[in-house]
Parts: structure tokens; C-alpha cells; sequence
């Protein structure tokens, strides 16, 4: 079983995956046919939180996400869902994304016939497998890792239940273009509720994609608590942006343009901190290095 903070093996992969080819690949964007190869990520560096927002069902969100900047649009392609849309529906919204903005497709433990419709119409989209799928079956909805997943963990709210193994998790579903962080509630997903971040472990060789329960007042700390424990961080939210019912709860599927934007603005917020302390952990750094050779240079004239 892998460890974590060390380096992944071609050894543990499936057999049916083809060669390795050595590359650099990263959460919502464009990636190549296969997603089990050895993710690399360079050290000590701060990348951009990427941002999905998800259970999108109306043409003014979609252009209110695009408008404040995401990364990606998620659709619910799951019916028991109130915030789930047809194939046909998501193909219509997703025709008006930029190039670069990624659709993301949901699936919760669907037929390969479904997913293969939806890709008919939306052949560019990631998938989000969010239910029971074990490995062979994400590997082969993707059809082999032709089209990049995303692989769902449902870490428990309950500090008292059995601990959640994410790093034999992520070993498992190590074809999975990132793992998905989501609380274990009731249905699956989209229930707004947080889990304990502190609980996960410090280092996990995948990327990472915080959910669950996030909004724009708690997401900057989700941020500076999982950011430095994957190769990197995207965070994904639904509950967290949409319009308020009369009864304070939220109306699932209508998104709120406001929140979206507060929301998106504590991402920044957090990533502004962390380039922040790290340009000054950087001169600390360089002052130190000017003090030792400065030192060097005196001993060795004083010699």
C-alpha cells in the first residue's frame, strides 16, 4: 500500500492502462488519454486554487460563473438529484463556455449507456464518478481513461467512526485524475455539510479537490488548512452559492451571482495570504544565505 509523501510506482497500476508517458498534468484542464501516470508536481511552489462550481441548471449562472472567473461547471447527471439536468440540457449550457472553462459531468453509479450519451454530446467534459463505482468501473466508463475522471471520497462527519484511509483511497483509485473530498451524507453529496479537515492525512500523492458544506465564509480556511497536504488544491461548491429559500435553505439548482462572487474573492483572499508568506519565508531565506556568505568572506580574509 502506498505511503504517504512517497513516490508512486507503475507497478501498482492496473495492466489494461497503457505505458506511462512521463508528464505534468493538473486538475480542469486539458490532460492526456491516461490519467494513471505518475502525477509530478514541483516542490515548495504555490499554484492557483482552481474553482468548480457545480449543479448548475440556468443559463444566468453559467454566465455569472463565467463572468467572476471559474475554472469549471459541474453537471448533475444523477435524476433523484433536484439539482440534476439531461444530457441534453448540460450540452446547451456548457455551449456557451470559453475555451479553457471545463464542463464536469456527475455520475452516480450510471450505466456505461448513459455515460457514453452524455460524452456523445459533451466529448470534451471530465467526469465525476460521486457514487459506489470501485476502480474497474470509473477505468471503464472512461473508456480506458480517454476521458478524464474525477474519483469522489466520502470522508464521515463523525470524529468517532472508523478513520477514513485516504491515502490507500487515492492508491486505489490512482487512474483518477484528482480525488474528490466530500462529506458522507444521506444521498450523495450536495448536502452542505462539513467534515473535519483536520482528520485528513498531511500528505497524499494526488490532487485534491476540497467540497462539502464549503461557502465564501468558510472556504478561505479550507483552503490554508488542505493546501500543502496533495500536489494540489481545487475546491468545489454547490450549497454554498445558491439563492436563499423563504425557509433560509437553500433553493438546490438557482445559484446566487452574489455569493458566487464573494465566494470566488475568499479563494483569492487565500491564495493572496499564501504567496504572501511564502515571498517573505523567501527572504528570510535569501537574508540568511547573504549573512552566511558575508560571514564566509570575512573568516576566510580574517584567515
Amino acid at each position: 500500500m502506498r505511503r504517504a509523501g512517497t513516490c508512486l510506482t507503475a507497478a501498482r497500476c492496473s495492466t489494461s492502462c497503457p505505458a506511462p508517458t512521463p508528464r505534468i498534468y493538473r486538475i480542469y484542464g486539458t490532460s492526456p488519454s491516461c490519467s494513471r501516470n505518475h502525477p509530478v508536481s514541483p516542490p515548495h511552489t504555490q499554484q492557483r486554487t482552481r474553482v468548480k462550481f457545480c449543479g448548475l441548471t440556468r443559463e444566468e449562472d453559467v454566465a455569472a460563473a463565467m463572468a467572476c472567473g471559474v475554472d469549471a461547471v459541474g453537471f448533475v447527471m444523477y435524476a433523484p438529484s433536484p439539482r440534476s439536468v439531461s444530457a441534453a440540457r448540460a450540452a446547451e449550457l456548457a455551449r456557451a463556455l470559453p475555451p479553457f472553462i471545463s464542463p464536469v459531468l456527475l455520475f452516480v453509479n450510471a450505466t456505461a449507456g448513459e455515460v457514453d450519451a452524455a460524452l456523445a454530446l459533451l466529448p470534451q467534459a471530465l467526469l465525476q464518478f460521486h457514487g459506489d463505482e470501485s476502480p474497474e468501473d470509473c477505468w471503464r466508463l472512461s473508456h480506458e481513461g480517454r476521458h478524464p475522471f474525477i474519483r469522489a471520497a466520502r470522508i464521515p462527519l463523525d470524529d468517532t467512526a472508523p478513520p477514513f484511509d485516504l491515502v490507500e483511497y487515492a492508491d486505489r483509485f490512482s487512474q483518477a485524475q484528482a480525488i474528490l473530498l466530500d462529506a458522507h451524507v444521506t444521498g450523495y453529496g450536495g448536502g452542505g455539510k462539513v467534515f473535519n479537515w483536520s482528520l485528513l492525512p498531511t500528505s497524499v500523492t494526488s490532487h485534491l479537490v476540497l467540497s462539502g458544506g464549503l461557502t465564501p465564509a468558510n472556504v478561505t480556511d479550507g483552503i490554508r488548512e488542505l493546501q500543502h497536504r496533495g500536489l494540489s488544491l481545487a475546491v468545489d461548491v454547490s450549497s454554498g452559492i445558491e439563492q436563499d429559500g423563504p425557509d433560509g435553505r437553500p433553493l438546490k439548482g438557482i445559484k446566487d451571482a452574489r455569493k458566487m462572487n464573494r465566494f470566488m474573492a475568499a479563494v483569492r483572499e487565500a491564495d493572496q495570504a499564501t504567496r504572501t508568506a511564502m515571498d517573505t519565508h523567501q527572504d528570510w531565506t535569501n537574508d540568511d544565505r547573504h549573512r552566511n556568505t558575508s560571514d564566509d568572506s570575512r573568516n576566510s580574509s580574517g584567515g
